[in-house]
């Protein structure tokens, strides 16, 4: 149960969260093993039987934990501050590397006690002693700075084989190893850094993409409203002016003059009105278009098929447009997906709506328990339509809502009832009635001008 639940978070994570949690992971690793390996190293047979003291074998393995705690919030704040996120404290770099120093001093001090040559994992227990700090490091400074850095640790961990007694074949493995396994770990570590910064600045251009999308969206709006209510405020307001002039004349056309901004204002607020139900309804095309973005815009592959014709009744295509919306919300929270395919068809005037994505873990539960499939539910039930979600297997998660052609919706665009549906209805203007448009401007566009004229 705790491994199912574990498996299921890791999947819920997203892309960027996975390489992020598996990079730190990869580095806090690295370091704990080669703590692991020094501390194993230190206390072996020939260590213990030098006569050595037991307080020095003792620091030394102390020392070496030390510096795994020190090394890993180092390359905890490493990472950080590779990504642009925060500064590294000078002091923590500090104290790593006299833990360091410490510690390699140490393995230095024991082979002394054992002599080189009863001590040959010295090479290795000293290139141990260095990883802890090398690890953060090399992505704290500049890559001439790592190089310089490594170039000078391997001369002095040569060196100081050489003072403990070791002979020349001794002292040239030991530069050379550390060399080649400290180069080794630099280039790992700042090529999955690298990794790592190039998908945070990946998501942060999706990220900013969305909000784009919205501003634009809401920039359309705005230009929508003011097209709407530009105009007709302009006219209110030099109509009540002129009323007033009217009725400090005491001239009984002032009425007149009211009584048309009453009207405009009536207007004004129909027209209002259609622009926010026709910004509030979802559009079966536009929504599929706008998931279609933002699921490209997230790395997500969508493919849409619509076999329709076109011939999905109005309140039909209405109903499947927030149908569309919902089920891209819930592909953007749900599972890792890297596809999405939205299929359309027309069964004889029912319009069927099939979402389709992957990246769902196999044995998890559907989204059902929100209010945003059952609010879907409900919608669709009032038009006699169903909607069913759920996983299919292979990692896939498929919604298939379906929704009948009512009779009404069926009538010639002549008849009297399907040009003047109810106020009540909760299905949107057919499209004979603009809708959000630049040009709804009132019954009469040109009767404002003809007002100003004859004013004037």
């Amino acid at each position: 149960m705790w491994l199912r639940t574990k498996m299921r978070g890791w999947h819920s994570r997203s892309g960027f969260d996975k390489i992020d949690l598996y990079t730190r992971g990869t580095l806090y690793s690295l370091v704990w093993m080669t703590v692991l390996s020094q501390s194993l190293l230190t206390v072996t047979r020939p260590v213990r039987d030098s006569g050595a003291p037991a307080p020095l074998i003792a620091g030394t393995v102390l020392t070496a934990i030390a510096q795994g705690f020190c090394g890993t919030s180092l390359a905890s704040r490493a990472v950080e501050g590779y990504l642009g996120r925060r500064t590294v404290d000078r002091r923590l770099t500090g104290l790593g590397f006299v833990l360091m120093a410490a510690n390699a001093a140490g393995l230095l001090i024991l082979c002394s006690y054992t002599g080189a040559d009863r001590f040959p994992e010295l090479g290795l227990a000293l290139g141990a002693s260095v990883v802890p700090f090398l690890t953060p490091f090399v992505l704290l400074v500049p890559l001439w700075a790592s190089v310089a850095f490594q170039v000078a640790m391997s001369l002095a961990l040569s060196g100081g084989v050489a003072l403990a007694g070791g002979d020349s074949s001794f002292v040239l493995g030991t530069m050379l190893g550390s060399a080649l396994a400290s180069g080794l770990i630099a280039v790992t570590v700042r090529l999955s850094a690298w990794s790592l910064g190039v998908m945070a600045k990946l998501r942060d251009a999706q990220d900013m993409e969305t909000r784009l999308a919205v501003a634009e969206e809401r920039l359309r709006f705005g230009r929508d409203m003011h097209d709407v209510l530009g105009r007709n405020l302009a006219v209110i307001a030099l109509k009540s002016e002129l009323a007033v002039e009217l009725a400090q004349r005491g001239n009984p056309a002032a009425m007149d003059q009211m009584v048309e901004v009453q009207r405009i204002a009536r207007t004004s607020q129909q027209e209002v009105r259609d622009v926010v139900r026709g910004y509030r309804e979802a559009d079966l095309r536009t929504e599929l278009a706008g998931a279609q973005g933002v699921l490209r815009a997230a790395g997500i592959a969508c493919d849409i098929e619509d076999r329709s014709g076109g011939r999905l009744a109005p309140p039909v295509q209405a109903a499947l447009g927030w149908v569309v919306r919902e089920a891209a919300t819930n592909v953007l929270r749900h599972g890792d997906p890297r596809r999405c395919t939205i299929r359309l068809a027309n069964a004889g005037g029912t319009g069927v709506l099939v979402v389709e994505n992957d990246g769902v873990p196999d044995g998890a539960a559907p989204p059902s328990g929100g209010s945003g499939l059952a609010g879907l539910r409900e919608r669709l039930a009032a038009l006699g339509g169903s909607l069913e979600a759920g996983a299919v297997g292979g990692g896939l998660f498929r919604l298939t809502a379906s929704v009948p052609g009512t009779p009404s919706s069926s009538r010639s665009p002549s008849s009297p009832s399907s040009s003047q549906p109810s106020s009540s209805s909760a299905s949107p203007p057919s499209s004979s009635q603009p809708s959000s448009s630049p040009g709804l401007r009132g019954e009469d566009p040109d009767g404002h001008d003809r007002a100003l004229t004859e004013e004037r």
